[in-house]
């Protein structure tokens, strides 16, 4: 299967619980807890970003390090005698578009090790499980390779109405009973399910308010993305794959990153009827659709002879817009995508507000900083056909950039010359394709 880890990437014993998995998929294993030993351990702290935010006890990675080895054991030896006690998240607040925040817990860096081992020794179990429809959090596979498997779809001509929906606060609606059901169906070893146990009722710190959620997986730890994925691979995965496709009159295909997930349909009679029973599958599982943003979309390829006028309705997906783009040479149309114009916005915004706020760093720093900005959002956004809005990010950036420039003193110390200059010697990104969507998934 497409992104399931090799026996090379993983230790001898995830090895043999990954074969023991994949010969029996039904079967319920046992004695497992001891797979995360010191080495385990080990492996999730290299695994941890050396920049990652530090938690309620402000421990960053290198100071844990500094005595690794010692640290590693002591925590080893209370996982062993079930003393290991998960410490608050500290919350904070992203912002997304509309003024709007997103709610992330951090956790601390043991915490985060033991997340990273369970998350290790449960993909090792459930990569054998999950089908090739799911893309979100799985080793090997991307945002891109699901944009890719539609593209692939809609030229086989499979997909001619798509269903656009959003789950709303997904993790945060998780049912942990059902979700503990789910996991006890492969997983019959009680002191792993303490343990996870002990990571899903976690207490949050949000500024000086405490409290502990008694529903939903906890944003921003490192075990939810896999929680969440086996979860939604019985809401959704199996359920359309087993139960719906069976009784359609055309071809349909589900591709999910995550809790974001469209489904296109041959015919729209097929498409209406699955509408109609989405939301109700989801009440079943404490999950809601939100109704504004739940919808059938037209996306039938345009006649070839059509040279002109516009095209059927776009549909968002992954940060994309995806719609109908004309041939540049001939007749005829061709898929295409551009960045949604909300991220668009929120990336010049951000752009924007950096500026501003760090104008008085030295002018490296400055560069440095604001490319690996720019160079982070073309990294995921610079794909085929969507260099326009690399290119608008680019130009607002630029015209950012030097605006804040000018205001480090009362008076201007840049004309625009002399800024071209400046650019000549501290270039910004260069708008180009840096992924290629039109390969095969």
């Amino acid at each position: 299967m497409d992104g399931t880890e090799t026996p090379k990437e993983m230790s001898t014993g995830l090895t043999r619980v990954m074969e023991r998995a994949r010969r029996d998929p039904h079967r319920r294993l046992r004695s497992l807890a001891h797979h995360l030993d010191v080495e385990a351990l080990r492996r999730a702290y290299q695994g941890l970003r050396k920049d990652a935010a530090v938690g309620v006890d402000g421990v960053t990675k290198e100071q844990y390090g500094e005595n690794l080895e010692a640290n590693l054991e002591d925590l080893h030896r209370r996982l062993k005698e079930n003393r290991y006690r998960h410490q608050p998240l500290r919350r904070v607040h992203l912002p997304k578009e509309k003024n709007r925040t997103r709610p992330i817990g951090i956790s601390t860096v043991e915490d985060k090790i033991v997340q990273g081992a369970l998350q290790e020794l449960l993909g090792a179990i459930y990569e054998q499980k999950f089908l090739d429809c799911s893309y979100g959090a799985r080793p090997g596979r991307s945002a891109h390779g699901a944009l890719r498997a539609l593209r692939e779809a809609v030229r086989k001509g499979e997909v001619n109405v798509v269903l656009e929906s959003d789950v709303t606060s997904f993790f945060d609606s998780i049912d942990r009973p059902m979700l503990k059901e789910m996991l006890q169906e492969r997983i019959a070893d009680k002191s792993l399910m303490r343990l996870i146990g002990k990571c899903l009722r976690v207490g949050v710190l949000d500024g000086e308010e405490y409290s502990i959620p008694e529903e939903g997986t906890p944003q921003g730890s490192i075990l939810s993305p896999l929680l969440g994925n086996i979860y939604l691979h019985r809401v959704l995965d199996e359920w359309f794959e087993r139960e719906v496709k069976p009784r359609l009159r055309g071809k349909a295909v589900l591709i999910r990153y995550m809790d974001d997930f469209i489904i296109g349909f041959e015919y729209r009679y097929d498409a209406e009827r699955v509408l109609k029973v989405l939301g109700k599958r989801m009440e079943r599982f404490h999950l809601h659709l939100q109704p504004e943003k739940t919808r059938l979309v037209g996306f039938r390829r345009p006649p070839y002879s059509q040279g002109t006028g516009k095209g059927p309705d776009s549909f968002d997906f992954l940060g994309f817009t995806l719609f109908w783009r004309r041939n540049r040479k001939g007749r005829g149309w061709h898929m295409s995508w551009k960045t949604r114009k909300a991220r668009l916005q929120r990336a010049i915004r951000t752009a924007y507000e950096w500026c501003r706020c760090h104008r008085h760093l030295p002018i490296p720093a400055q560069h440095m900083a604001l490319v690996r900005r720019i160079q982070g959002h073309f990294n995921y956004f610079g794909v085929n056909g969507n260099v326009r809005s690399l290119s608008i990010l680019v130009f607002h950036a630029r015209r950012a950039w030097y605006k804040w420039l000018n205001r480090r003193s009362q008076r201007s110390s840049f004309s625009w010359e002399r800024f071209i200059d400046l650019l000549r010697d501290f270039p910004l990104p260069r708008p180009r394709v840096y992924v290629n969507l039109w390969t095969s998934p």
